[in-house]
């Protein structure tokens, strides 16, 4: 099926795409594609016209900000993956990148572009809660500056208004004994998350956990801290036992999705397992 008609910009700065999402309230910013196109096609998303972003030079690359990693919101899962500077300060990215899509998916996705999606099983958005990321997004009214933990806030929505424009990401890069992991359960068909889990765990030199964050996605409407897990690890040394009475807690509260290949419960068993899985490999990168 074709697409519905539509008007076509190529803004060459942030400040021209401000202004053409003001003038166009119901366009869609169009980065690599891969959600926003085949949705398109099907006709179950109709933009009165789209806004091309892919080829402005200030939203995209990856720069050393001393204590932070700044990401721009076009840059493509393939060049994180392949930066010398987030592999060495940051590996949880190219860990998770690698069970996105495929290679073409990899060459043409950005990381603001599924940020700003916000799909309920994608990856990213669990590994930068974990992160302790910050988003900055630029509007009429100036730039304001996002944390990961209030960005994602319901099924495909976000803290962005319609006129913002997410254009990076700030990681704060981490100190001391600090490992990372993220572990993914799949779905076979489509490589999406039924649920995934991303761990970044501190250790204090008497080896116990000093500071943790650990995030699900998949399982639920949307990306989500695990408090209780991180409260149930701090202070304690990640025994086995530890790890596994902390993971038992990443369920609680939340809310499950439930289709023909998970249900429910399923979805809450599998959150336990791999949220376990994430910690415990966090913890032994963090050993050294």
């Amino acid at each position: 099926m074709y697409p519905s008609a539509f008007e076509y910009y190529r803004p060459s700065s942030v400040s021209e795409v401000v202004q053409l999402l003001s003038q166009n309230p119901d366009a869609k910013l169009l980065a690599g594609g891969h959600s926003l196109v085949p949705a398109m096609k099907l006709r179950l998303s109709s933009p009165a016209a789209l806004i091309d972003i892919t080829r402005i030079p200030e939203l995209s690359g990856i720069r050393d900000a001393g204590d932070r990693v700044v990401i721009g919101a076009t840059t493509t899962y393939d060049e994180v993956m392949r930066s010398e500077l987030v592999q060495r300060t940051l590996p949880i990215l190219p860990e998770a990148i690698d069970v996105i899509g495929d290679l073409q998916v990899r060459n043409l996705g950005t990381i603001g572009g599924s940020l700003a999606h916000a799909d309920p099983a994608a990856d990213l958005p669990a590994v930068m809660l974990a992160l302790g990321a910050e988003l900055k997004a630029v509007g009429p009214s100036g730039e304001r500056t996002i944390p990961a933990d209030e960005f994602f806030v319901d099924l495909f929505t976000t803290a962005l208004q319609p006129n913002e424009v997410l254009t990076e990401i700030a990681i704060p890069k981490p100190s001391g004994r600090t490992g990372m992991a993220y572990e993914k359960f799949a779905n076979p068909a489509s490589g999406y998350a039924v649920v995934g889990a991303a761990a970044v765990v501190t250790l204090g030199d008497d080896g116990r956990v000093s500071a943790a964050r650990v995030a699900v996605t998949g399982a639920g409407p949307y990306a989500v801290r695990r408090t209780e897990t991180e409260q149930a690890l701090i202070g304690q040394e990640p025994t086995t036992e530890v790890i596994k009475q902390a993971s038992q807690r990443a369920s609680e509260g939340m809310t499950f999705n439930s289709d023909v290949f998970a249900s429910e419960e399923y979805r809450a068993h599998l959150t336990r397992v791999f949220v376990g899985r994430a910690i415990a490999k966090a913890a032994q990168r963090a050993r050294g």
